[in-house]
């Protein structure tokens, strides 16, 4: 039996901030779950009237455990610097100081 197809993807908002997630469905309208207020207070109420995001997979498998899945997406949230607060959305895992 074949697997589930699993992915990292990277979120890109329109300031150019980005978020790192897994799907481990490879379900094509998920968009992971960022802290939404973190997401908000960047951008005014006119901003929010058009508002476009874009998605792109960064990796994927048919075949890649949830464990592998989980040290890849942690490896991308890393090499990207999207747990940065001037560079994405992530806030784990924690930037080492």
């Amino acid at each position: 039996m074949m697997g589930r197809h699993k992915v990292i993807y990277k979120i890109t908002y329109p300031n150019g901030k980005i978020y790192v997630g897994k799907d481990l469905t490879g379900t094509l309208t998920y968009f992971g779950s960022p802290n939404p207020t973190l997401i908000a207070q960047d951008f005014a109420k006119a901003e929010r009237k058009s508002f476009t995001i874009r998605k792109d997979i960064l990796w994927e498998s048919d075949s890649a455990t949830d464990g592998e899945v989980n040290r890849k997406e942690v490896e991308f949230i890393t090499e990207l610097r999207s747990n940065d607060p001037a560079v994405g959305y992530n806030r784990w895992p924690a930037r080492a100081q």
